[in-house]
């Protein structure tokens, strides 16, 4: 498990195009200290296993239906992407409980700079807008936020200077795709919920 709060802003510094996948090589010297083999890193808040470490570099490779569900797909040499380890036992839950299984890909609308933060629009999948409320949590590259303003094909986020500066949402262009991950407990609530009024419908 995760908790969406970015340790490093690596790089990608290989693509190793396979016949169903492809095998990233990635840059992160702080989330490669004390790496094992099968050790699991978010990259863009997909949850990736370590196949080979060392230098500070990992590789790990990406199944085509990972490519396909997430704009992993888009990235090249050269490109940043957010790196996060999993939550130890005993460490801070510091964001909100995220998985990394991207749910879906939205793109950036516009930004809208003002003295001390920034406003980033981003289009929603409708198959994922019942899960967005104002206030709630919502993951994107990895990064655990507060949604502002939510709609039914696009929500808002404020970015604080930090945030700005120590992850890609601080590069990322309108017309940039961004990985979305809604909050796991709206989904569970969902299902339960369901399953009840199932239940009471089946007894009258």
């Amino acid at each position: 498990m995760f908790t969406g709060i970015v340790e490093e802003l690596g790089e990608i510094t290989a693509v190793e195009m396979l016949d169903d996948a492809c095998r990233f090589r990635v840059r992160g010297p702080v989330v490669t200290e004390g790496a094992q083999h099968g050790d699991s890193i978010a990259v863009n808040g997909v949850c990736l296993t370590v196949v080979e470490h060392g230098d500070g570099e990992f590789t790990a490779d990406v199944m085509a239906e990972t490519l396909k569900r997430s704009s992993l797909g888009a990235l090249a040499v050269g490109s940043r992407v957010n790196l996060e380890r999993p939550m130890v036992a005993d460490g801070r839950f510091g964001g909100h409980i995220v998985q990394g299984h991207v749910d879906g890909t939205g793109t950036i609308v516009d930004r809208t700079p003002s003295e001390h933060w920034e406003i980033v629009k981003i289009s929603l999948p409708a198959e994922l807008s019942r899960y967005v409320v104002e206030k709630g949590s919502i993951t994107v590259d990895g990064v655990s936020l507060t949604v502002v303003e939510a709609a039914s094909d696009y929500f808002t986020i404020s970015l604080i200077p930090t945030t700005l500066a120590l992850t890609t949402l601080g590069i990322k262009q309108p017309g940039d795709p961004v990985n979305l991950e809604v909050d796991v407990i709206a989904k569970y609530v969902e299902r339960m919920l369901g399953d009840r009024r199932g239940t009471q419908g089946g007894t009258k």
